[in-house]
């Protein structure tokens, strides 16, 4: 089982970097090609979320991802700092935002996720949020 992880501070210039790692290892663990974009796109939704989470909550803190390449599945978890902030109703309101508006934003990012993966889990805790997605994966066979 190899593992990448990769942390970064909460700010949406470093969402692209998350996503090129993320499907740089997702097609070295044997991620189809077709699936690549969905993959992108999953963890870009889920790393803004993160980041406008860390934005709109004043922390400073980095948005984690763990990308783990095991023999047949390939998952990613996005990981917030923010207290409860695992799904929709996350308790908190950003400066300027009005509190639908932040729980619209935030369901839209969750409901787009949904979307683009077949495994998704949502959790929340005290130490806060965690999003976690998973891909069948085909790793090559390793030549002689």
């Amino acid at each position: 089982m190899a593992t990448v992880e990769l942390r970064f501070s909460a700010l949406p210039e470093h969402v692209r970097t998350a996503r090129l790692v993320a499907a740089a290892v997702a097609r070295r663990a044997g991620v189809d090609e077709a699936v690549l974009d969905e993959v992108r796109l999953a963890v870009g939704e889920a790393c803004s979320r993160a980041v406008g989470l860390h934005e709109s909550h004043g922390i400073t803190a980095p948005v984690r991802v763990v990308l783990v390449e095991d023999e047949k599945t390939f998952s990613i978890e996005v990981g917030d700092e923010v207290p409860g902030s695992g799904g929709a109703g996350a308790g908190g309101e950003a400066e300027g935002v009005g509190e639908n508006d932040a729980e619209g934003e935030d369901e839209m990012g969750l409901a787009v996720i949904s979307g683009l993966v077949d495994d998704v889990e949502v959790s929340a805790g005290e130490n806060g949020g965690r999003i976690r997605m998973s891909w069948p994966a085909h790793p090559a066979p390793v030549l002689p």
